[in-house]
């Protein structure tokens, strides 16, 4: 057809509607074939995987589009707001010490293990972890740890910040993706057996059975009706936060780079620091923390961060446009470095859990707050009670606030690790 590629991004952002109106629709079927299919295919992969269908496929024209840009300026730091608003510091802190320090741990392991991985991996195949500029292959592992430590919108804002080439972008969403839910299942398959795990963990499991009560009753709590005039407060909080966020991280940057010649100095490793979209990162997630210490933390039993999970998913789609699928197997030997990665992940939580004599629960959760973020920790805690969902969303939701910081800490480290 002559008019293909489609470039008008009305029409594209309506395909992109019509995908996650497609994956979500088919993915809430519970039976037959759909149920079957989504067992093994996950639904954020099905996010990234139709739109860069419709983009390999010469059906729509990314470059042409603005959309991508328009998701990541706007939607993403206004999802930070809404998803962080939502915090209870005091609530987190109330967990206990062994859930906050099985969550760093699982933070830790994440940091650490990336660049580990890279020099393990370099020492059998050093081909798999080189790569130079827009190519290097630790800027691409920094969008998984981006999503590894916080989620979604930490592993967007280090592909802008670490500017990874968007066309091999597909081989690290396999990684992420793949690598993610075998390490995900894995603790699926330890609930079954938690008591035994507990046993040998020597761990008390009192403090979750009280844990179960206080999250029932604040849940319950701050749950209503979602009004016009919520929406719309909602609206103001987000997106007010995402002009100041911008306004304040422009500023910012200009200012780290007229006065540090390290940040100037584009082949210095901490050159990144004069990103402005880094810092508009920053700003937004402030902001939304600065809210979670006043009534605003309540909109989220309207659903804030579910709003701003739309916006993630957006996000996702107009990424997805963004991958060349010709290209996402070129470097297969890269699914090892993300075996050996979580597997020091894991190895670091379960050796600390020993120590500590902490729960499987908070092993479990703490691991999925990191890796699987909002999406994958409430599922993995509902499993143990359905009454325990909001304790995952509440350690994902501090996982975005350490996300960007943890995640560009790994990337630094990971540089470092290259060039060894």
């Amino acid at each position: 057809m002559n008019n293909l590629p489609l470039t008008d991004d009305t029409v594209i952002f309506g395909l992109l509607a019509l995908c996650l109106g497609f994956v979500f629709y088919t993915s809430s079927i519970k039976t037959g074939f759909w149920k079957k299919f989504y067992a093994f295919i996950p639904t954020v992969l099905m996010c990234y995987l139709l739109p860069a269908i419709l983009a390999s496929s010469g059906l729509v024209s990314e470059k042409d589009s603005n959309l991508y840009f328009i998701a990541s300026r706007y939607l993403l730091p206004a999802a930070l707001i809404l998803m962080t608003l939502s915090i209870d510091l005091k609530a987190i802190a109330n967990l206990g010490s062994k859930a906050l320090i099985m969550f760093l741990t699982g933070t830790a392991g994440i940091i650490i293990g990336g660049p580990l991985a890279i020099l393990i991996v370099s020492v059998f195949s050093p081909e798999t972890v080189g790569g130079v500029g827009p190519d290097a292959v630790w800027r691409g592992l920094s969008t998984i740890a981006g999503s590894w430590i916080g989620g979604g919108a930490n592993q967007a804002a280090m592909l802008e910040v670490f500017e990874y080439n968007p066309e091999k972008y597909g081989g690290m969403v396999l990684i992420d993706i793949v690598v993610a839910n075998i390490w995900m299942a894995l603790l699926l398959l330890g609930i079954g057996r938690k008591d035994k795990i507990d046993n040998w963990l020597k761990a008390d499991n009192s403090s979750i059975e009280e844990l179960k009560i206080k999250v029932s009753e604040y849940t319950a709590k701050i749950a209503r009706v979602t009004s016009l005039h919520d929406f719309i407060i909602m609206l103001f909080f987000a997106f007010v936060g995402v002009g100041l966020a911008h306004f304040l991280g422009n500023h910012f940057a200009e200012f780290l780079e007229a006065n540090f010649e390290v940040i100037r100095n584009k082949e210095k490793v901490l050159s990144s620091l004069g990103s402005k979209f880094l810092w508009m990162v920053v700003f937004a997630t402030a902001i939304g923390i600065g809210l979670s210490f006043t009534k605003a933390k309540n909109y989220e039993g309207a659903g804030a961060s579910k709003i701003g999970g739309m916006f993630i998913y957006i996000l996702v789609a107009t990424i997805g446009m963004k991958m060349d699928l010709g290209r996402v197997l070129e470097n297969p030997g890269l699914i090892a470095i993300g075996l050996v990665w979580i597997s020091i992940h894991a190895g670091l939580l379960i050796l600390v859990a020993k120590l500590i004599k902490a729960p499987y629960f908070f092993l479990a959760v703490g691991s999925q707050a990191n890796v699987g973020g909002a999406a994958s920790a409430p599922v993995v805690a509902a499993e143990f009670h359905p009454s325990l969902t909001s304790v995952g969303i509440l350690l994902a939701v501090f996982g975005y606030v350490v996300g960007t910081g943890g995640a560009y800490l790994c990337a630094i480290l990971m540089e470092v690790a290259s060039t060894v």
